[in-house]
């Protein structure tokens, strides 16, 4: 047993000799690069720009190393991110609250890393080539210091170099890469200098690298050291916007097919600020979902729940399923074997398998769902997507579609008679049939139709096409977008308007990610845990204009993110890599974002500048920023951080009253945040309360003059009914339902009438009270006209008698006068008194 003991030290004691060989090995194999590299980048210029040949000196060796690479085993499995739910939550916070109790010597410093076996065989064959100045070989060796491949240790400055050397050659590739470095400074390789940052990424350009016109375009727009022009702006997003419409049409009828992958990771924790505190979590311009949806699902979950209800026989789920894998998302591959198979399940509950015959007792709505599923099906067999493309059965499974109105089937079936995919040629079939699925809102036919209105070049075409155009935008369709950038740019059917023209001409740059970005990269780093990948991908996105890429190139760099840090006795957390602490860097791309509406961008500059982080301290910049996201964005962060700056006088006049309105518009843009701004204003009511007590300078609270307004005798009304109704509405709402008929878009009808239906009701009372009044007046007017007549007739009548004996007559106008007495209405204790309403006295 000890000599087994034994004989296993000796085996460990041998390899780690080895292993110190091999790091030795390295480390010259190292300084031979770092000494060799210079000289020969200066014969390269001196001796000028060799010619490229296929097969240049050393290949032979780039091929050796290549087959060293291949040895090296990459792993495989790729965790994948899953949203947990509350107690998952709680339970993670629960277990880093516990105490660590690491058992471990204290931090020494950082040793650098090295590299064995196989690799190192094929960076001294990459040296070796690159000595003979094989441009491969510098390439290679270029990439594997920038970016970590293969575990290569990070080197920038031996980067830097290789890819210096290899631009001196012209390749635009390193052209573009040591732009990057001058524009970023990664790893102090290099000094910052956006003058030789926007030259090299000039030459790439003008060479044709394709990234490098994004970033050159992107700093036109913005004014990147250079001034701002929208002229050249928009030439270099014209190109990149031309070559991504060339790739998006080189694919199968319908346009190739892409995931899009460009997002916010502050997006996944509520924002910048945090979930509630953020614009985009809070206030009117947060994005929020139902509390029923699975907008907060992960797509794990949502996908688990759905096959469950599918193989229950739910034909909905089944199709939605079927287009989740169809399309995909981010997160989410796209598997059109499996759509395939969701769609079928669903063709076959409505269609017979032998004859294609429909069910004789369909279930509700499975008609819908069945002729949907068929334009699937056919948009795999038109395109070849996970089956040979077969325009014969393609046909049949539109035809199915259509039979049931069915958009997709009728664009599928247009598309194949207008380029004669599988049929003779038929381009007034194939406008009906666009026409037909565009009165759907199916944006692809509306893309169709624009573009056929547009071949015919008449005024009346061009402006339908403009129409059809628009339309499919608004679905961000990338071909519409681009036709509309075409359109305006050259003054066809629309105004030459070169901002405009460039904002499409953007977007549809943008769009085309896996042509001109590094976005799907970047984001499967993140999601492996490689942080510095990560941030060296989202960093070149960044510098080609992508706004979201420069938020999250900004949010990793970001020193104060809004989390509450456990104590270091509690939990050991790792220290940040230095390529991750650059708060100056930080500041340059919160505030390239910001110049892009990014609001809480915008407000985080404020935060660097009143902190200092990252540059000097500069409060009149703080309160510009927090101003420009409080007026024009309604910010309740912004707003809360002026309160406070008017309450302590830092940045601004120290004013009480100030502060106070500050905070309660705060508490108006963001109802959560009820806690802080509360806690506030106790505080600031205590120091203007002792400000007031000590008769101090500052202006204190005042108590703002309610204002009274004389309503009318409408207004009163109106405002009195519409109170009851609300009374009762607050009453009953949760018992009855309301009744209210909704429209297409889900918005209740007639909605906008309700003030003018409450004025009318208004004017109706009181028409109908004033024509009571009016009545009630006309009648009493009639009594008094038909009792004086009778009266007039009865004294008549004694006059023409000659008098009575023993009664002494009273005469006429004493009676007259009498009556004036009485009023307009019989007085109590008058005779007429019981009468009068009933009309007893006339007619008499």
């Amino acid at each position: 047993m000890r000599r087994w003991l034994v004989s296993v030290l000796l085996l460990l004691q041998v390899l780690a000799f080895a292993s110190a060989a091999e790091q030795q090995v390295l480390a010259d194999v190292d300084e031979g690069t770092a000494t060799n590299l210079q000289p020969a980048a200066t014969d390269v210029v001196q001796s000028g720009r060799p010619a490229w040949s296929p097969y240049q000196n050393g290949w032979e060796l780039v091929h050796e190393a290549m087959a060293e690479f291949k040895k090296i085993k990459t792993p495989l499995f790729r965790k994948a991110k899953k949203q947990v739910g509350l107690f998952g939550t709680l339970f993670q916070y629960a277990m880093k609250a516990l105490p660590s109790l690491r058992v471990s010597a204290p931090p020494q410093e950082l040793i650098a890393p090295v590299i064995s076996g196989p690799l190192l065989e094929g960076v001294k064959l990459l040296q070796q080539s690159a000595d003979q100045n094989n441009t491969d070989a510098i390439y290679l060796l270029a990439q594997l210091n920038f970016f970590g491949n293969y575990s290569h240790p990070r080197n920038f400055k031996t980067a830097f170099d290789h890819y210096y050397r290899l631009a001196s050659y012209g390749n635009s590739s390193a052209q573009h890469m040591v732009g990057l470095m001058y524009a970023t400074g990664l790893g102090d390789a290099v000094e910052r200098d956006q003058a030789k940052a926007l030259l090299y990424h000039t030459f790439a350009a003008d060479a044709g690298h394709t990234r490098s016109e994004m970033t050159v375009a992107a700093r036109h727009l913005s004014g990147i050291g250079v001034p701002k022009s929208c002229e050249t702006a928009c030439k270099y997003y014209k190109r990149v916007a031309d070559k991504g419409m060339a790739w998006y049409r080189s694919g199968p009828p319908g346009g190739m097919a892409f995931t899009p992958e460009a997002h916010r990771l502050s997006d996944d924790v509520g924002g910048v600020y945090g979930e509630g505190a953020s614009v985009v979590s809070s206030g009117i311009h947060a994005l929020k979902a139902s509390p029923n949806s699975d907008a907060y699902a992960a797509i794990d979950d949502v996908i688990e729940y759905l096959d469950l209800m599918s193989q229950k026989g739910d034909f909905k789920a089944s199709f939605n399923l079927g287009r989740l894998y169809y399309e995909g998302q981010r997160g989410l591959e796209r598997n059109v074997d499996l759509a395939r198979r969701y769609f079928l399940a669903v063709t076959t509950m409505y269609w017979r398998a032998k004859d294609g015959r429909a069910v004789d007792q369909p279930k509700p709505q499975l008609e819908k769902y069945a002729s949907k599923a068929a334009g699937y099906i056919g948009r795999m067999w038109l395109r070849g997507e996970g089956v040979k493309q077969d325009f014969r059965l393609a046909k049949g499974w539109f035809e199915r579609g259509i039979k049931h109105g069915d958009a997709q089937s009728q664009w599928g079936l247009g598309i194949m008679n207008l380029h004669g995919l599988g049929m003779p040629k038929n381009v007034s079939k194939a406008t009906e049939l666009f026409k037909a699925s565009a009165d759907q809102d199916f944006s692809l036919s509306h893309v169709a139709l624009g573009a056929l209105h547009l071949d015919q070049g008449t005024t009346d075409d061009l402006k339908i096409a403009n129409s059809y155009f628009e339309a499919a935008a608004r679905w961000a369709n990338i071909e519409a977008q681009y036709y509309l950038a075409e359109m305006i740019h050259h003054g066809v059917g629309r105004d030459k308007t070169c901002g405009m023209a460039m904002a499409y001409y953007k977007n549809v740059a943008e769009r085309a990610e896996p042509l001109v970005s590094s976005w799907a990269e970047a984001n499967q780093a993140y999601a492996d845990g490689d942080y510095e990948l990560a941030f060296l991908d989202y960093l070149m996105a960044a510098e080609q204009g992508y706004e979201k890429a420069q938020n999250n190139v900004a949010f990793m760099l970001d020193p104060t993110q809004s989390r509450l840090p456990l104590p270091t006795w509690l939990k050991h957390k790792p220290q940040r890599p230095s390529l991750l602490q650059n708060s100056a860097l930080a500041l340059v791309y919160w505030t390239r974002s910001a110049i892009q509406s990014n609001i809480d961008s915008l407000v985080k500059m404020g935060d660097y500048y009143l902190s200092g982080i990252g540059t000097e301290i500069a409060l009149d910049k703080a309160a510009q920023c927090y101003t420009g996201a409080s007026e024009y964005f309604q910010s309740a962060q912004a707003l809360y951080n002026l309160g406070w700056m008017h309450e302590n006088g830092v940045g601004l006049n120290q004013d009480f009253h100030l502060a106070k309105r500050y905070y309660d518009q705060a508490l108006e843009t963001n109802e959560e945040a009820y806690l802080p701004v509360t806690l506030s204003l106790m505080k600031l009511r205590v120091r203007s309360a002792w400000n007031t007590f000590t008769h101090g300078r500052i202006n204190s609270i005042q108590d703002e003059p309610s204002p009274r307004k004389d309503w009318s005798l409408s207004e009163w009304i109106a405002n009195f009914l519409q109170e009851e109704n609300f009374y009762y509405d607050d009453a009953y709402d949760d018992y009855f339902d309301d009744g209210t008929i909704t429209g297409s878009d889900g918005e209740p009808l007639g909605e906008g009438f309700d003030d003018l239906d409450g004025v009318l009701e208004s004017l109706i009372i009181l028409g109908l009270v004033g024509a009571i009044i009016f009545l009630m007046y006309y009648r009493a007017r009639r009594q008094q006209a038909h009792r004086e007549a009778e009266e007039q007739v009865a004294g008549q009548g004694q006059g023409q008698q000659g008098g009575g004996v023993g009664i002494a007559q009273q005469p006429p106008a004493a009676q007259g006068e009498g009556q004036q007495h009485r009023g307009l209405f019989p007085q109590p204790g008058d005779p007429d008194f019981g009468g009068w309403p009933a009309g007893a006295n006339v007619g008499h």
